[in-house]
């Protein structure tokens, strides 16, 4: 009776295992396992098993009911989860310090640049104030040691001799210094600035039996050959009063002077002497030298860029702003920053 009853239920129980394993198979094709890999379903002579006794191992009771056994060697270990948890906030914590500290150093450093510039304008105000006293104080008479004048730069002088028109020098291109016309157009978009050039004029001088250049002034460019200015062209011994200059560095962008052609771009004292057969002393006539028809004097410009209070400004406010960003984020802690 017993072994009829398990055959009818051996023939019931056939297809439902078959379609069971099929199903299976093609969803474990399906997709990717996740964890470890079950094994097969179990079978029916695995149901027609009597149940364990209670004396059987434990390991024969742990088979779970879908049908996952135990692997020998593998052991229970804790996991890491915890320990990672705890060590993120420690290492944000040291990105933050970093950050806040690195962070600092800009308003630092732009109160540190704020209080260089303030200590610029000081030197750049004091050294107006000497210029504007060098170029005010009464005319003093040539040092005989051109050694002497390396100190008198911008400080006029006075001399007396009479000019050598045929070694003229052209410094060119040049526009002429007039104060009134430039405070006139001052933030025009266009001026009626007229290019020319700066005659420069051997000057020997008879008290000091030296020959040195003297800056006449400007004359426009059609004015430029000696012949259409003969009017202008003093003879005979004159007393002049000019400032004295020295030797130049071409700038960056500026033309190299061309002796063949004398057309000067800078002032090269030695080059300019060794050329006309002077020596290396430059003066700026003044204003009071023109003569009708000759080039015209005063083109001293003196002047000195003062812009360090926009830079203090500019310091102190990047300073001021970004200290107080770096408050909000660090010290009150502000979302969002």
């Amino acid at each position: 009776m017993r072994g009829g009853v398990m055959a009818a239920a051996a023939r019931w129980l056939g297809p439902l295992q078959r379609a069971a394993g099929a199903g299976q198979v093609s969803g474990a094709a399906g997709r990717r396992p996740v964890g470890r890999v079950r094994g097969p379903a179990p079978g029916l002579n695995e149901l027609s098993q009597p149940l364990a006794s209670p004396q059987a191992p434990a390991r024969a009771c742990s088979r779970s009911v879908l049908g996952v056994r135990p692997r020998a060697g593998l052991a229970w270990r804790p996991s890491r989860c915890g320990s990672s948890a705890a060590e993120a906030p420690a290492t944000k914590a040291e990105d933050d310090s970093f950050l806040q500290w690195f962070l600092l150093l800009i308003p630092v450093t732009a109160f540190g640049l704020g209080t260089w510039q303030v200590q610029r304008r000081k030197w750049k105000l004091k050294l107006i104030a000497e210029l504007e006293s060098r170029v005010m104080a009464e005319p003093v008479p040539l040092p005989a040691d051109p050694m002497e004048l390396k100190s008198l730069e911008y400080r006029p002088v006075k001399v007396r001799g009479h000019f050598d028109h045929s070694k003229e020098l052209y410094m060119m291109p040049r526009t002429m210094v007039d104060p009134v016309r430039e405070a006139q157009e001052a933030g025009r978009l266009s001026s009626s600035v007229q290019s020319g050039a700066y005659v420069v004029t051997p000057f020997h001088c008879t008290d000091l039996g030296v020959t040195i250049l003297v800056n006449r002034g400007f004359v426009p460019r059609k004015k430029v050959n000696p012949d259409t200015r003969q009017k202008g062209q003093i003879e005979g011994e004159v007393d002049l009063v000019g400032m004295v200059r020295l030797a130049e560095t071409r700038k960056p962008f500026v033309p190299e002077n061309n002796p063949e052609r004398n057309h000067w771009h800078y002032r090269d004292l030695e080059a300019m002497a060794k050329l006309t057969g002077a020596d290396p002393i430059f003066i700026d006539a003044d204003f009071k030298s023109t003569v009708p028809g000759g080039p015209i004097g005063g083109q001293t410009r003196v002047t000195l860029r003062n812009e360090h209070l926009q830079y203090i400004v500019t310091w102190y406010g990047l300073c001021a702003a970004t200290s107080y960003l770096w408050f909000k984020k660090f010290v009150r802690r502000t979302p969002g920053l």
